[in-house]
């Protein structure tokens, strides 16, 4: 028999121990389906470290891949925390963008860091305001945000598309013929376009550093603030929030709103670091926003913690364009993911609770049957 009893005291070294197994797991796992599809583990292990981390330039490309990771990795993160569901981090992602390139044109004429500075604003703003709608219908009409929240996705994306593909509107370029026939947004003026840090010829995004100092101040407001505490107080037990005081309503509210503004910069940094322009495809094919779930499942809702493992997802999306081929499918990558992820969530249960094993015991002999009686023989004449 298999017990599971809840751990009274939680020592510090499971923390590092079990993630560190549950990794060992998932790369013997995957490798067990590396080879069952004809491929070899180990070569395919250096080739990705190769093409993520070694190879000239694919640090760089990591770098890039794990920015919009890590903010929506970030903004699960904060709302799973609290037990708030929120899987609309694509579609605030893509708002995010849609409000950080609109500042962004607007200010053509005015200096970089203040363009920039909007554009992050008007990300947080946008982002923000559409993880409200679901935030409000949880808090006061207890409506599922999970629905709420995954079918705004699907709004977001099409206003997107909308602006660029369906309409004249002030994102989608209309200045030549061919645009016209070829719809395409416009493209930021160079004071859009946010700066990279350059370091010993590696490129660091501009968005990135902004992430990473997210993080941190993140971790610090969980820790060290009362919004913190009381958002750690409703998530251990709700009623127990109430008999406290705690607004809990607003608390829902204001953190889909916080969690959605996060999302939002995500969205301001794919325009402003990379793509320059509002690109309804590109932002919608990698589907940051539910990598991003998967993200903040690994470093176990930690900010500090989905810094590093946005670095390894990054590792393994950038490995998988390198290595797709014919050979290598990139669902194959997909599936790897899929095998962390898993092995992570299961090794949780060893941090939460002992597991013994409990052999049941040996059956008892039955009893002796007692003798039978022996019956004395009838005497002549007598009748049985």
């Amino acid at each position: 028999m298999i017990h599971f009893e809840a751990r009274e005291k939680h020592p510090r070294w499971l923390n590092y121990v079990v993630p560190l197994a549950s990794v060992l797991l998932a790369m013997i796992v995957g490798g067990i389906v590396l080879a069952a599809t004809g491929h070899n583990p180990l070569s395919t292990y250096h080739q990705i470290v190769q093409a993520s981390i070694t190879q000239p330039g694919a640090f760089n490309s990591t770098l890039i891949s794990m920015t919009p990771l890590l903010f929506t990795g970030l903004a699960a993160a904060v709302a799973f925390r609290m037990r708030v569901w929120n899987i609309g981090a694509e579609g605030q992602l893509y708002m995010g963008a849609i409000g950080a390139s609109a500042v962004g044109l607007l200010l053509h004429g005015q200096p970089g860091p203040i363009v920039i500075v909007a554009m992050i604003a008007a990300g947080v703003a946008a982002g923000s305001l559409w993880a409200s709608i679901p935030g409000f219908l949880r808090a006061y009409l207890n409506t599922n945000e999970i629905l709420t929240t995954l079918m705004l996705n699907y709004v977001a994306a099409n206003i997107m598309y909308y602006l660029i593909f369906d309409s004249t509107s002030y994102w989608r370029d209309l200045t030549s013929p061919s645009a016209k026939v070829f719809p395409t947004g416009k493209t930021l003026p160079v004071a859009g376009n946010w700066p990279a840090l350059q370091l010993s010829g590696l490129t660091i995004p501009f968005g990135l550093l902004v992430g990473v100092g997210l993080a941190v101040a993140l971790w610090g407001m969980i820790r060290s603030t009362k919004y913190g505490f009381e958002i750690r107080v409703v998530a251990d037990s709700p009623q127990a929030a109430k008999y406290a005081g705690v607004k809990t309503r607003r608390k829902i509210l204001s953190l889909m709103a916080l969690s959605g503004g996060i999302a939002g910069i995500g969205g301001a940094s794919q325009v402003g670091d990379f793509s320059h322009v509002l690109d309804p495809r590109g932002l919608e094919q990698p589907g940051f926003g539910y990598t991003g779930i998967v993200v903040a499942a690994l470093g176990r809702y930690n900010p500090i913690a989905v810094v590093v493992t946005s670095f390894f997802i990054g590792m393994l999306v950038n490995a998988g364009f390198a290595l797709q081929g014919p050979g290598f499918p990139i669902g194959l990558t997909g599936t790897m993911e899929g095998i962390l992820l898993f092995c992570v969530l299961g090794a949780e249960i060893f941090t939460r609770y002992h597991i013994t094993v409990r052999l049941p015991h040996a059956a008892a002999r039955p009893a002796a049957k007692p003798p039978a009686a022996v019956v004395p023989a009838a005497s002549h004449g007598e009748v049985s």
